[in-house]
């Protein structure tokens, strides 16, 4: 893992190297809900690069969970991107500055995770 712990309003955990297997020792301690969706996504990865002769579905998995790890383990900035996503999906106001929000979430999560 390759940040230290910060603060009392810092990381839960560490950001883990860019393997499935450490992704997903790190989603067991944050978010162990989410095993489940990572084991069918990381099959399907490993599936379709094989059919395909490419890593390419393999890099898509590493970057889509490590982005998700980036945010859940700030479970302020999680909290923060479900009521933006509560706010879009309800409909009932302008998106457009929760989109905004919502896009620098995911790009800070994946400067942390080196993406």
């Amino acid at each position: 893992m390759s940040e230290q712990l910060s603060g009392p309003h810092g990381p839960l955990i560490p950001m883990p190297e860019l393997t499935p297997d450490a992704l997903r020792a790190a989603a067991s301690k944050i978010a162990p809900s989410r095993i489940p969706a990572l084991t069918r996504h990381l099959f399907e990865a490993t599936t379709n690069a094989q059919k395909t002769s490419s890593l390419a579905p393999l890099r898509a998995f590493v970057h889509s969970w490590a982005a998700f790890v980036a945010i859940e383990r700030h479970p302020e900035r999680a909290a923060r991107l479900r009521e933006l996503e509560r706010i879009v999906d309800e409909g009932e106001a302008d998106p457009a500055g929760a989109l905004a929000e919502i896009q620098s979430i995911r790009e800070t999560a994946e400067t942390e995770a080196g993406l």
